[in-house]
């Protein structure tokens, strides 16, 4: 995030979830999730990253369009 000038926000998405008493949901966790219904229809959902991508600044997102679960990959610092 500091190679970001311009609207950077004050946390990351993992201290944020801790703050609140909670954590980020892992893949599969989002996948189960969306068992029951549909959640997330709207948004993308930051997902448990691996170190092996972490390390080098990447980032899971998760989300579900057209009744299927899709995990894509971004810069950490996209937001």
């Amino acid at each position: 995030m500091e190679s970001r000038k311009a609207h950077k926000p004050e946390n990351n998405a993992m201290d944020t979830a801790a703050a609140m008493g909670s954590e980020l949901l892992t893949e599969d966790q989002y996948r189960e999730l969306q068992k029951p219904g549909k959640f997330g229809t709207k948004t993308s959902t930051r997902v448990k990253t691996p170190p092996e991508i972490r390390k080098p600044g990447g980032a899971l997102f998760c989300d579900r369009r057209y009744d299927h679960v899709f995990v894509y990959h971004n810069l950490a610092e996209s937001y």
